[in-house]
């Protein structure tokens, strides 16, 4: 037995190289880490060999498994993945989930294949998505709900008692990895879909917007109404600010904001950024 995982990275504000969960956790159990920055490498193939695996387990590991990998475990490649597939293969399937309003998600274990996402499917879970359910909050269901579903198809899998059935050809859709640069918000979309874009862009990468030329991310919203802006309203603008939060206009309907934070500054709750502040009638972004 052993455990693949990517090679350790810098993280936290000082760039420290450190060893992620994943090694720290083997560590602690005392399974083998081996942590190849690629797996088309023949060295690292080789290595992967010498273990002789029944089964390869694969959840969020970040690179793909090349032809010969797949094919080295006795019982196959089995994989972990964050939707209900057809819908959403791809990188980034619980923001994706998030930013179309899906009303659940779930997990799916399936037999990788060269394709994305196209294998057959072991089994599936379902849960429903909160209507204010970030995508974080979302991951960390998924990785209970995943780890609880393939446990219980590990005896099985091993003994070769399952058998995957084939994606359906409707339904499918695609998740495209996600950036940086979609972390802004426009403030003509409307109401509902920038809400979608700060719960889907949470933790990671936290959706923003520009207040007197600095950054101002915003880590929770909520629609405050769906009509059209009149000619006295322009997208983005402040119309109120309160107990509640602040109130901006959008290009359909008003988004308040919850939850903000300045650059080098604790995130707070929106109000007591707003308290002190004369915000009615600015313009963000």
């Amino acid at each position: 037995m052993a455990v693949l995982t990517q090679p350790d990275r810098p993280a936290g504000r000082g760039r420290t190289v450190a060893a992620g969960p994943v090694k720290q956790l083997a560590i602690a159990l005392g399974i083998p880490v081996l942590q190849p920055a690629t797996l088309k490498t023949g060295e690292a193939q080789a290595a992967l060999h010498e273990l002789a695996p029944d089964l390869l387990v694969v959840v969020a590991y970040g690179l793909l498994l090349p032809a010969p990998v797949l094919a080295l475990p006795r019982l196959g490649c089995v994989n972990v993945h964050a939707s209900l597939l057809p819908r959403w293969r791809g990188a980034s399937p619980i923001q994706a989930a998030v930013l179309a309003g899906d009303p659940e998600t779930g997990v799916s274990i399936m037999q990788l294949e060269a394709g994305l996402d196209t294998g057959p499917v072991y089994a599936t879970a379902k849960v429903a998505i909160g209507a204010d359910e970030t995508a974080g909050e979302i991951e960390a269901r998924l990785a209970r709900l995943g780890a609880d579903t393939l446990g219980g198809l590990l005896e099985d899998l091993l003994a070769s008692r399952l058998r995957p059935v084939a994606q359906p050809d409707e339904g499918v859709t695609y998740a495209r990895r996600i950036s940086k640069a979609e972390a802004l918000i426009d403030w003509r979309e409307s109401a509902v879909a920038i809400a979608r874009r700060v719960r889907a862009w949470n933790p990671w990468p936290v959706a923003e917007t520009r207040f007197e030329g600095q950054q101002l991310r915003c880590f929770a919203s909520e629609v405050a109404g769906e009509e059209l802006p009149d000619a006295t309203r322009e997208p983005g603008q402040v119309l109120a600010s309160d107990a509640r939060g602040i109130e901006v206009q959008t290009g359909v309907g008003r988004l308040r904001l919850r939850t903000v934070q300045l650059p080098g500054r604790q995130r707070v709750a929106a109000a007591d950024f707003a308290r002190g502040r004369s915000l009615v009638g600015k313009v963000l972004g």
